[in-house]
């Protein structure tokens, strides 16, 4: 691109290199905005976290939380805040350096959006490797049962520390393997062509964007929600009782404590779901705001 436009090989280089930082720059900005949900709603977002767990009603989740005290009531935000801002960087700016490295790869011909769903899948199994120790302390975090034992949030990275990684940090990789490049994957093949389309009907771009994340986060969460309420369950515990069975045994115990009933393995789905669509309808509006006008 730069090549095209500079004459200086070094300045081409310059114009590049800024262009792919500019990516990384904007997912970080556009997800740090965002992060005031993420406060405001995480009461929300750990009432369905027990819901997940425990498989209770919502009523008995907030008592629950009721009952645990107001100094508790935030106790595990840490770790999504620090992720939210650097997953839309990593997100945001992997996905198109995967994309521009792609692009001399593939055959012309080749839809531009599924190009882009091909890089958000190779986006999201380097975004599950790179966070899923932040989701299991989060999870540990969350879990009142480990109130006790694990006071703070140093004893969680402690006792984590001391089991071998596939029971520690990255216990249920697999499976945030799987959620993570499905969900990139389909974000970004559907992001442009769900935003153009609603151009064309008049929307105004802000709106244009905000609406396509949202209703993209929508047709994700809703297919991928059950391998999060799966991850929750097997990262919420520490230990060898906590952490005991594979994948295959922690998904036929969860079906089995769910009563084999979809309905109650989507318990707390909805809110989830909605806190979602708000999140990403806001971070993808912020994100192509700055892109335009860049």
């Amino acid at each position: 691109m730069g090549q095209e436009t500079v004459n200086d090989g070094d300045a081409a280089t310059d114009t590049s290199s800024a262009t792919r930082f500019r990516s990384y720059l904007h997912g970080g900005t556009s997800s740090l905005v965002s992060t005031l949900t993420t406060i405001a709603t995480f009461p929300l977002y750990k009432t369905v976290f027990r819901q997940q767990l425990h498989n209770t009603l919502v009523r008995e989740a907030v008592a629950q939380l009721y009952g645990e005290g107001l100094r508790k009531l935030y106790r595990g935000v840490a770790p999504p805040l620090l992720v939210r801002t650097l997953q839309g960087t990593l997100l945001f700016g992997v996905q198109d350096t995967l994309q521009r490295r792609s692009s001399n790869l593939v055959p012309e011909h080749l839809p531009r959006p599924l190009l882009q769903a091909a890089a958000g899948v190779g986006t999201g199994v380097v975004e599950a490797l790179v966070f899923t120790p932040f989701e299991r302390v989060q999870n540990v975090l969350q879990n009142c049962r480990n109130d006790r034992r694990l006071p703070t949030q140093w004893s969680v990275l402690v006792r984590l520390s001391s089991e071998p990684l596939a029971l520690g940090f990255y216990r249920a990789l697999l499976p945030i393997i799987a959620r993570n490049a499905l969900g990139s994957g389909l974000y970004f093949g559907l992001k442009n062509p769900v935003r153009d389309a609603l151009d064309r009907q008049g929307l105004s771009p802000m709106a244009s964007s905000f609406t396509s994340g949202a209703v993209n986060s929508l047709v994700i969460s809703l297919p991928l929600y059950p391998l999060s309420v799966l991850v929750a369950n097997m990262q919420a515990g520490v230990g060898q009782e906590d952490t005991r069975g594979g994948l295959k045994a922690s998904a036929r115990k969860l079906w089995a404590a769910r009563q084999r009933s979809v309905a109650l393995l989507y318990r707390g789905g909805s809110l989830v779901i909605l806190r979602s669509c708000v999140s990403w309808g806001i971070t993808t509006a912020i994100y192509d705001r700055l892109d335009r006008s860049s």
